[in-house]
Order: C-alpha cells, then structure tokens, then sequence
C-alpha cells in the first residue's frame, strides 16, 4: 500500500532577530519565490497569515522573493524578553514600525526590495517612501490616507469588549460579494491578536501617521509609488486614497472594485488579478 504524498503549501517560516531601539526582537516570518525582494505588511491587530493566498501565488512566486511577516507583538513574534513590556502601554509610533521593514531588509541582506502594506501597512508604505527612499525600490500602499483621525480610542482595549467584538467590526469593512470563507477567516486572524494590541496599532494609524504637508516631497523617480483602496472601504475610503495620491507627484491610484479594506485576505482571487499587474510593472521597471 502506497503511502499518501503531502500537500504542502510553498511558503516556509522562521525566526530573525531584529535589533530595534537596541531591543531584540525575535521576530517571525514566512516566505516564498525567488527574485525581486518583496516585504509584506499586515494590517492592525492582524498577522502575516493575512498574505497566505499572495504567498501562493504561482505567477508571483516566479518573479519575487515575497515575505510576510508578523510585526513585533503580534502572531508569533511574541514580546521581547529583555524588557519588562508588561509595565508600560502597548502603543504602536511611526518610529519604530518605520524601523520594523527597514531593519529587516537590513537584516536579511535585501537589495532595494518592494514593500507592500494594508491599513496601518498602507500608510506605512508612504511613510517609508518619505522617510527611506533609497532604501525600497517601490511602495504599494493599499488603504492608505494621509491622516485617519478617530481610531484610538479606549473601547478597543477595555475588559468589556472583546476580541470577538472587534474582529466582527471589521467583517464590517470586507465588501459584501466577497466570499464568505475567506470574510471569516480574516475575522478569525483578527479574533487571535492580543488585546492591547488593536488599540495600540490605531496610535499610529489615527494619531502618528500623518503626512498632509509631507507627502508632497516624495521623489517618484527614486522609489515608486503606488495607492490602491477598495471600494468598500469605508475607513481608508477611496476618496482619502485618492486623495493621497494627488499630494505625490508621480503616484499612481486606482479603486480595487469589489474589494474592502482587507483585499488580500477577504477575496484572494480578486485582489491578485488586480495587483499582479502593479507589480509585474514595477518588476519590469527593475530589469
């Protein structure tokens, strides 16, 4: 009798340890592909397991080296040992996520990778573009804005209200026609971040990122930029997301139909055939 042969997915995990503000950070990550580096931001709360379907695809895994990763705090890349955390606020600043990606490109011995974000990784590709141009070829900010004032806010780290409720929050910012299956399982993700965290993550995306007089100063011709938001998004709304764009000379924008603020978790199969052009582009740029 022949034994059954596995199913096993392409993306592979390990552990780097990232030197951020002289703290370690033993930070986890799963990969896939080979070519063009390419980084991979979740969104608030959340973890890498959001990119899962990106990390499959057939035709990116041809052209790009993709890694996702889950950000300090979050997913496997628990707390750091080396300082009691427990004793102050979990509060996420533009400092030290900037620090996050760059640092791992560092780190990993990348050379001038792409970086992708949604959400809070949205507005930090703009953010990176600003502050480390030399640094990434390209941005792609998905749900990006320059300024999301009113999401820190008490009732999302309080013994009342529960992961549960926040992550049914967000099954409300998923467009309706995406498929119910992958709707859940980013309700699922959500549901498993720790409590602090959401509340946390929403310092940078509605207080510290705020970048309405800066954006203007990025230089398309050093690194690339491009703003994508769904259309069902009614926290990075396509309007803010166009917006955006206007402020930088060179960006491109387009609206994902059919899409909410989660694309890349929520409806896979859509928001595939939308970005693989995007970044077979920049690909093409690069040769």
């Amino acid at each position: 009798m022949s034994k059954p042969t596995a199913r096993l997915d392409h993306a592979v995990g390990r552990y780097v340890h990232l030197d951020l503000d002289g703290v370690d950070h033993r930070v986890y990550f799963e990969e896939s592909g080979t070519g063009i580096p390419l980084l991979l931001q979740h969104t608030a709360g959340a973890d890498g397991r959001q990119w899962r379907h990106v990390l499959e695809d057939e035709a990116l895994r041809k052209r790009f080296r993709m890694i996702a990763y889950d950000l300090p705090f979050h997913g496997k890349s628990v707390p750091p040992t080396t300082r009691q955390w427990w004793r102050e606020p979990y509060r996420l600043t533009r400092r030290f996520l900037v620090g996050v990606p760059v640092t791992l490109a560092r780190t990993l011995d990348l050379h001038k990778p792409v970086y992708m974000g949604s959400s809070i990784g949205g507005h930090l590709a703009i953010d990176l573009a600003i502050e480390h141009p030399d640094v990434f070829r390209a941005v792609v900010g998905l749900e990006a804005s320059a300024h999301t004032p009113g999401g820190y806010v008490d009732e999302f780290y309080h013994p009342e209200i529960s992961n549960d409720f926040k992550a049914h929050l967000m099954y409300g910012l998923t467009a309706p026609m995406s498929p119910e299956e992958y709707r859940r399982e980013t309700l699922w993700v959500y549901s498993q971040g720790a409590p602090a965290v959401f509340k946390g993550d929403l310092y940078y995306y509605s207080i510290d990122h705020d970048v309405t007089k800066t954006a203007h100063t990025i230089d398309t011709k050093r690194v690339s930029v491009d703003i994508l938001n769904g259309e069902y998004d009614w926290s990075g709304t396509p309007e803010l997301g166009e917006a955006l764009a206007k402020l930088i000379p060179g960006a491109r924008y387009q609206t994902m139909q059919g899409l909410g603020h989660f694309p890349m978790s929520e409806n896979p199969e859509r928001f595939l055939a939308i970005i693989r052009p995007v970044l077979e582009r920049i690909a093409r740029a690069s040769a």
